[in-house]
């Protein structure tokens, strides 16, 4: 069974709106085996009603966001955006999830014709451009810095810290996140 992880920023998680939380959301786990944790952050911002969802499966991760006027509707929402990630992606989920822990059946067969094989099944992503360039050692606000001046919404980077691989990147709301290594 998964673990639920729901916080809240700017808002109070009520038991009500955390068993909805909890209920919509864990509809996602009849496509799986076994889910990880599941974690959802619930954000008031401007009268916006933002849901965040991370799903980890067997070292894949899922994630959806949306924002609407109304929490539950963007609840709602973010499942329905879920599900059709994992649909679309049903045979690439399957074959990275090799232990068959993904139950293809749970996916519903409606969105292609009986018969009928989808693009997406049977090509990879196409990789267009492949850059090289040298991964310096730096701190995060070099890294930003660098980012911003040429104009990318990533760079990669080795932390002279750490000497790990570093990504920073600038989120939709024009701040920063940095993604690091784990575990």
């Amino acid at each position: 069974m998964a673990t639920f992880t729901i916080r809240g920023k700017n808002i109070e998680i009520t038991p009500a709106l955390k068993e909805y939380v909890e209920k919509r959301v864990g509809k996602v786990t009849k496509y799986f085996d076994a889910v990880g944790e599941i974690t959802a952050l619930l954000t008031v911002c401007k009268g916006r009603h933002s849901v965040e969802v991370t799903l980890h499966v067997n070292g894949m991760l899922l994630r959806g966001e949306e924002s609407t006027m109304d929490m539950y509707t963007s609840i709602d929402l973010v499942v329905e955006k879920l599900e059709k990630q994992i649909e679309k992606h049903k045979t690439k989920i399957a074959k990275r999830l090799r232990t068959g822990s993904f139950k293809v059946d749970a996916v519903a067969t409606s969105i292609q014709p009986v018969g009928q094989v989808g693009v997406d099944d049977l090509e990879e992503y196409p990789v267009v451009k492949t850059k090289r360039f040298a991964v310096k050692p730096m701190d995060i606000q070099e890294a930003i810095m660098q980012m911003n001046m040429i104009n990318h919404d990533f760079f990669v980077f080795r932390d002279a810290e750490t000497e790990e691989v570093n990504v920073v990147y600038r989120r939709k709301d024009n701040r920063y996140g940095l993604i690091e290594p784990g575990v």
